[in-house]
C-alpha cells in the first residue's frame, strides 16, 4: 500500500509515480542476485546446434577447446 504523506499530487503525478514504482519492483523481482554464478549446464548457448564436434580424428581435442 502506498500512502501520500505530504502534499496534494494531481492524478497524473500519482499515476506517474506508481508506474515508476511498479516498473522498479518488477525489475527487482526478475533480476539475478548480485554475485550469482550461472552454471554452464543452464547456459542456452550449450544447446545451439553445431557446437558438438563431429566424430573423427582429433575429436577429443575439439571437444575441449572452443573454436
Amino acid at each position: 500500500m502506498i500512502k501520500v504523506v505530504r502534499g496534494n499530487p494531481t492524478p497524473e503525478e500519482l499515476a506517474a509515480t506508481l508506474a515508476v514504482v511498479r516498473v522498479r519492483a518488477a525489475a527487482a523481482a526478475t533480476a539475478e542476485p548480485a554475485g550469482a554464478v550461472r552454471s554452464a549446464w543452464s547456459d542456452p548457448a550449450r544447446t545451439v546446434p553445431g557446437r558438438t564436434p563431429a566424430p573423427g580424428p582429433g575429436t577429443w581435442r575439439r571437444s575441449f577447446w572452443p573454436g
